[in-house]
């Protein structure tokens, strides 16, 4: 299989000639192995019995090796975390250690690593990695806010993007026929339920439960429902899934095996808005997961049809996921420029953004997603306040959509074609 340039890529290339440890961390399946090899000298794979075995014996043998060497798995044994985070400590040099892991240990390591070991987290494939256009706009260079010009054409139409939905960003998973990949998606699921939970000793006496707390989940995607009201959603008169305790466990775990990854809500610090809504909005790690298990294929996606159990959406549920495709996307775009990613809603929910990307000097980028070939006025009515209310504190606003052109309106705001925004 050919591999496919990951945007991390940039980043370890960056990275590794000026650190000695860095960690990638990421749900199973997104490629974090793969990517990593590719510059190891030695590799221990803890997930193979006899080489775990071995380093748990004597964990010098990871210091002997070839460098960079790579852990891979490492959080089946924790202690290895320590023993590098030692190494680092007594002078190991840049490029010295490579860890890869897909869950955060129950028991975690004594020391975080803080200052020793860099984590930098691996998703499944943006849309900019998955090859469908060349990018014509970059995030980084909308974040310089020199508010530069955006041009390009784009292909890609809305039911090439509820292809993607559906294809997943997985790379051992994208490629394989739609029979297949369905079955693939299905048995990652059940080995999230049945083996990955009760290693991070969490044992699912009635997996059905999980499977339908996970259903609602999915049904919530980009929204911003109470996990109360998601609760609600999978009891159907089972009680025992909407006890607090059953739902923060179910999340706790999930968020330990990158598998949900809420967006939290932006609090800005040197504005005043009024009441602002810090409610997380829901996703879990690729799309494609929510699709399968609320069980849409492309024509339901594309007529319209909503799944799943009935929670709160503004919007269709295609319109959901396809913000999720784009939440994910502009994630790993954002980790390569050092920003991070928020949205942002107003109590009243009066004013919102979709995303905001905001840099270490709380400037930021407001996105607004929209399932249209071209913003009308109701698509950009948010931006245009906030550019009002931010002045030069927002560095540039944009609509992203399913349309063909890149290009800026009159009042400045750029109209971006998802598949035309790359790192």
């Amino acid at each position: 299989m050919t591999y496919t340039l990951r945007v991390l890529d940039r980043e370890l290339d960056e990275l590794i000639p000026g650190l000695a440890a860095i960690a990638i961390e990421g749900a199973k399946g997104v490629g974090k192995t793969e990517t990593a090899q590719r510059r190891a000298g030695e590799t221990f794979r803890l997930d193979v019995p006899e080489i775990l075995e071995v380093v748990q014996a004597d964990p010098s043998v990871i210091g002997a090796a070839r460098r960079p060497v790579l852990v891979d798995e490492w959080q089946r044994h924790p202690p290895v975390w320590d023993y590098v985070r030692r190494e680092v400590d007594a002078g190991a040099p840049a490029g010295s250690f490579l860890l890869a892991g897909s869950a955060v240990p129950k028991d975690a390591p004594v020391h975080s690593g803080a200052g020793r070991i860099v984590s930098l987290r691996m998703r499944p494939l943006s849309l900019a990695e998955r090859q469908l256009v060349v990018p014509t706009v970059s995030l980084a260079d909308l974040l310089d806010g020199t508010r530069p010009a955006v041009q390009g054409t784009s292909p890609v139409a809305v039911v090439d993007y509820v292809r993607e939905i559906l294809a997943s960003g997985l790379p051992g998973i994208r490629p394989l026929p739609g029979r297949a990949r369905k079955l693939q998606l299905d048995g990652y699921l059940s080995r999230v339920i049945d083996r990955d939970f009760p290693e991070q000793s969490l044992a699912v006496r009635r997996p059905q439960e999980l499977r339908r707390w996970l259903t609602a989940y999915a049904a919530a995607t980009s929204g911003t429902a109470t996990y109360e009201t998601i609760g609600r959603a999978a009891a159907a008169g089972d009680a025992s899934i909407q006890a607090r305790n059953t739902i923060i466990g179910y999340r706790d775990v999930l968020e330990r095996l990158y598998l949900l990854e809420q967006l939290p809500g932006w609090a800005p610090t040197r504005n005043h808005f009024g009441k602002i809504g810090t409610s997380p909005k829901h996703h879990l790690a690729d799309p494609a997961l929510a699709a399968r298990l609320l069980g849409v294929d492309a024509q339901a996606l594309m007529r319209g049809e909503d799944a799943g159990p009935s929670l709160p959406r503004d919007g269709t549920l295609l319109g959901a996921l396809f913000e999720s495709l784009i939440t994910l996307s502009v994630r790993v775009y954002a980790q390569a420029a050092d920003a991070h990613v928020r949205h942002f809603r107003t109590r009243d929910g009066r004013h919102e953004a979709d995303l905001i990307i905001e840099r270490d000097d709380q400037r930021i980028i407001a996105v607004e997603v929209k399932l249209a070939a071209s913003p009308g006025a109701d698509s950009v009515k948010h931006l245009l306040w906030l550019q009002d209310q931010l002045g030069d504190e927002l560095l540039d606003a944009v609509v992203i959509t399913t349309g063909q052109r890149a290009y800026r309106r009159d009042d400045g705001i750029a109209v971006i074609p998802a598949a035309l925004l790359g790192p």
